[in-house]
């Protein structure tokens, strides 16, 4: 059970990343015309530059590896997932998956790196997180 709410929990980041790095995607351009703009849209592109720089410490980059991790059992069950922000730091949760249970194990990330080991798994879902 905990499982399955770890999972949901883990699409409603993903859907969450996938919404800011639309609206990342979408910025608007400074131009020299800028002078002739009205005050408010001149605020507004101020208070979205404010809102992306806020953006930072959000944990948009995330990264899933899916893998088997007994040789015995198929269907790539086990997982890793990277969540960071734009600094490398956030977390790697990795769910192990085997015939008669599941663990579920997080990992703090700082910078890119983590303190603990990180399986070969885990650290693809940092490298392939990074941008």
């Amino acid at each position: 059970m905990i499982v399955l709410g770890v999972f949901a929990l883990l699409i409603s980041l993903a859907a969450l990343a996938i919404a800011l790095l639309t609206a990342r995607e979408s910025r608007v351009r400074r131009s020299p015309d800028d002078a002739d703009l009205p005050p408010d849209v001149l605020a507004l592109r101020q208070e979205v530059a404010a809102l992306r720089l806020d953006s930072a410490d959000a944990l948009r980059h995330l990264s899933v590896v899916r893998y088997d991790a007994f040789t015995d059992m198929g269907g790539k069950l086990s997982w890793s997932v990277a969540l960071l922000d734009d600094h490398g730091n956030g977390v790697v949760l990795t769910s192990i998956h085997g015939r008669s249970d599941s663990r579920t194990y997080a990992k703090a990330i700082a910078g890119w790196v983590c303190e603990q080991p990180l399986s070969p798994e885990e650290q693809d879902a940092v490298t392939h997180a990074r941008p």
